[in-house]
């Protein structure tokens, strides 16, 4: 199983890291069920005052290509990720329009 490290800013914006929060408690079943067949077989997210991180867990049929394109011809992914834009937004370095950044791994015990 391989793991893969992400990061995202939330806008700097209490009320909207509050809702951002709570859609989380109560992500969509179809959320759900493509992050699942992806391959991916246990995520989890973090947050410190505005900055996300994100941990993927995933086995051997995953590959960020398959995802994106399976992502963009899914409708309610597509309406999920809008809506989160509304809350988002890259980090320092990040490309116009790119959401989560994968992380290299700079030190492991």
């Amino acid at each position: 199983m391989d793991r893969f490290c992400l990061t995202l800013d939330l806008k700097d914006d209490p009320a909207l890291i509050a809702e951002y929060e709570t859609w989380h408690k109560n992500v969509w079943p179809e959320i759900i069920e493509s992050i699942r067949t992806s391959g991916i077989e246990n995520m989890q997210i973090y947050r410190f005052s505005n900055r996300l991180f994100m941990i993927m867990e995933v086995n051997e049929t995953f590959s960020f290509d398959k995802k994106g394109t399976a992502d963009a011809g899914n409708e309610k992914v597509q309406e999920w990720e809008t809506l989160m834009w509304k809350y988002q937004q890259g980090v320092p370095g990040a490309k116009p329009g790119e959401k989560w950044v994968l992380m290299d791994k700079i030190f492991e015990l």
